[in-house]
């Protein structure tokens, strides 16, 4: 064998090594993140662990978006005609970043409903869907939505995430819709600030 034909051939093998080797298409390909974030399989820490992981070896988290992880994946993820290409973690909850303004879309397909609550001015539209008691697998911890949520610090995004809410912070969210219902049925008469 000749040094040029050596040469060519070790050429070859180290090529079809790059291609053969785990890159991040095949990373990326590891876990199902768009299921994840739709519920499928529903919220859990094994999940939530195996999602992570996944996203960790494809890219550095972005930690800007008020505490939670943001991960830019390599190359976009479509279903359903939605297309994304960040994975979010925030609390216990794992999701995605949809492309566009599109929490109403992401309802009328996953079947949402409107939410009653804007979350402080977090959400500007919001859309959620407690999943059926046969899928609460945490039920000791709390409930399990889906939930899709436009808001001004998403910009021209929409999360679209899998949420476990622990009874205590439901809770303090019916307290809130209570207070903040209260507050319309019997307005402050100082609502202009205060008398001079």
């Amino acid at each position: 064998m000749t040094i040029g034909h050596y040469i060519t051939r070790s050429a070859a093998l180290a090529a079809t090594a790059l291609l053969l080797a785990p890159g991040t298409a095949s990373a990326q390909a590891e876990v199902d993140f768009f299921g994840a974030a739709l519920c499928k399989p529903p919220y859990s820490s094994d999940i939530a662990t195996r999602t992570y992981n996944a996203a960790e070896k494809l890219a550095k988290p972005e930690m800007s978006m008020m505490g939670a992880a943001v991960y830019h994946l390599p190359k976009p993820i479509e279903r359903d005609g939605f297309i994304t290409q960040d994975v979010v973690f925030a609390g216990t909850s794992v999701g995605v970043l949809v492309e566009g303004h599109a929490a109403a879309q992401l309802a009328a397909k996953y079947d949402l409903q409107r939410e009653t609550s804007d979350l402080l001015g977090a959400s500007t539209l919001g859309f959620s869907r407690r999943l059926p008691d046969k899928l609460q697998i945490k039920k000791d911890l709390g409930l399990i939505s889906l939930i899709a949520r436009e808001g001004p610090g998403l910009g021209e995004k929409t999360l679209l995430a899998c949420e476990l809410d622990s009874y205590e912070n439901l809770e303090r969210l019916e307290a809130l819709k209570r207070y903040l219902s209260s507050r319309k049925a019997a307005p402050d008469k100082n609502e202009d600030g205060p008398n001079p």
